[in-house]
């Protein structure tokens, strides 16, 4: 398997983990969902630059990282619609005053986004029956009924892109994965502000609470599982 983080885990570290027992492939279910968390103009920027221009959009912005994932996320949603597979959209809500909390105190900036920071890019707008999931926190399963919809639509798998990997994404997957859910994260269709950070939290995401692979492997995993149900 490709290690994107080779550069930066050294091998005693893999080894570590190894000698632990983490690390194992949890495998998938026989019903999968994908879940595009974030993926919003804010975490982009209004067009593919360089993170410092894309700062200039909005300061939240990570810039060419996040628009060459989005690829790779349209990618997989032709793939789910395709097999009429459920995709649901978690994403950022706009700001109220009294959202400010904890958060806002934290992270002051991601109170004064313009609202067209919250719009999605056209290649990745829902299309009818896809659920949109408004939320004010980290988690796609905070606060929010995802885990009724996923319920309702009989899901055991799911497979987690968008932004940021260290935030939203890995709150999100260490949450499917403590409600029993598998989990796959393709790592070229996430996104971070830091490679570092990026590929640090794919690694310690794999050990632990997911499957990370590249996108091309999560279809080849798709397309067998479908191969299987048509059987």
């Amino acid at each position: 398997m490709t290690k994107p983080w080779a550069d930066f885990i050294s091998a005693e570290d893999e080894s570590r983990y190894e000698r632990a027992g983490f690390g194992h492939s949890s495998g998938v279910g026989s019903r999968p969902a994908l879940l595009v968390i974030d993926v919003q103009f804010r975490t982009l920027g209004d067009s593919p630059k360089p993170f410092d221009q894309a700062l200039e959009d909005y300061t939240t912005a990570v810039g060419e990282a996040g628009w060459a994932a989005v690829d790779h996320v349209v990618r997989l949603l032709d793939t789910f619609r395709s097999r009429e597979w459920p995709v649901l959209y978690p994403h950022v809500a706009p700001k109220q005053a009294t959202d400010t909390g904890t958060l806002g105190a934290k992270v002051p900036s991601i109170m004064d986004v313009p609202s067209r920071g919250y719009a999605m890019p056209e290649a990745l707008a829902p299309t009818p029956g896809e659920i949109l999931l408004p939320k004010k926190h980290p988690s796609a399963f905070f606060g929010t009924p995802l885990v009724s919809h996923l319920i309702d639509l009989g899901v055991d798998t799911l497979v987690v892109t968008g932004c940021s990997t260290s935030g939203c994404v890995r709150s999100t997957v260490v949450d499917a994965f403590a409600y029993n859910f598998k989990v796959l994260v393709p790592y070229d269709a996430v996104y971070d502000r830091s490679d570092v950070v990026h590929q640090v939290n794919l690694f310690d995401m794999g050990q632990k609470y997911a499957d990370v692979v590249s996108t091309d492997g999560v279809i080849e995993i798709l397309s067998r599982l479908a191969s299987e149900r048509s059987a």
